[in-house]
């Protein structure tokens, strides 16, 4: 069967059996956790959208995203890429954490973030930048303490050391890096720093 999936990875049948971890948009894919061949996976998945976005943008999407993915393959800070189960759905490694927010930065030593910065510029390097680490989501304070960079949908994605590349990251890249700066400003604001005086600390997320 020439579009099976690996065997390491589930087939469409047994994506009943997931978790829902969240219920995607009009034209954004739930997101399932699904235990298969002895590992934890996430997939992301735009079969539960409408026809006319399973036949063109979904596609499109899922393609795209992917991209980035096989992009940051082996980045310490990025869940292993693991392949497509079909055109509509892929699957990442599961990895443990909770997600970045204000009161999870509060409790987050200052270390972290140097650590988080470091993965961003890693990030940049091979051509790939994210957008949208704002988002409270998008990033992990790992069980491990290290920082994980997860859902790549709106990442722009080029070939590294590549002159769009190089433009990009000098015009874009300052869009994560503000971000990094955000999450740090939240962490020092909860330790009784004074950047609750900063631009960034001020902000609403």
């Amino acid at each position: 069967m020439p579009n099976a999936p690996a065997p390491e990875l589930p087939r469409r049948s047994d994506l009943v059996r997931a978790e829902r971890i969240s219920r995607g948009g009009f034209a954004n894919p739930d997101v399932l956790r699904i235990a298969h061949a002895g590992r934890l996976l996430v997939v992301k998945d735009f079969a539960p959208r409408g026809r006319l976005v399973r036949a063109t943008l979904g596609r499109w999407i899922a393609r795209r995203e992917q991209r980035a993915w096989r992009a940051l393959a082996e980045h310490p800070a990025v869940p292993a890429y693991l392949g497509a189960i079909d055109a509509l759905a892929f699957a990442v490694a599961h990895r443990a954490g909770r997600p970045l927010s204000r009161s999870v930065a509060r409790e987050t030593p200052l270390e972290f973030f140097a650590r988080l910065a470091a993965a961003v510029d890693e990030m940049h390097a091979r051509g790939v930048v994210h957008l949208d680490l704002r988002h409270q989501g998008n990033v992990l304070v790992g069980d491990d303490g290290a920082p994980a960079l997860i859902d790549f949908g709106s990442a722009l994605v080029l070939r590294p050391g590549g002159l769009r590349a190089r433009v990009a990251r000098a015009l874009l890249g300052w869009i994560d890096r503000s971000a990094v700066a955000k999450w740090r400003a939240h962490s020092a604001a909860g330790a009784g720093g004074s950047s609750r005086s900063s631009r960034g600390a001020s902000r609403a997320t």
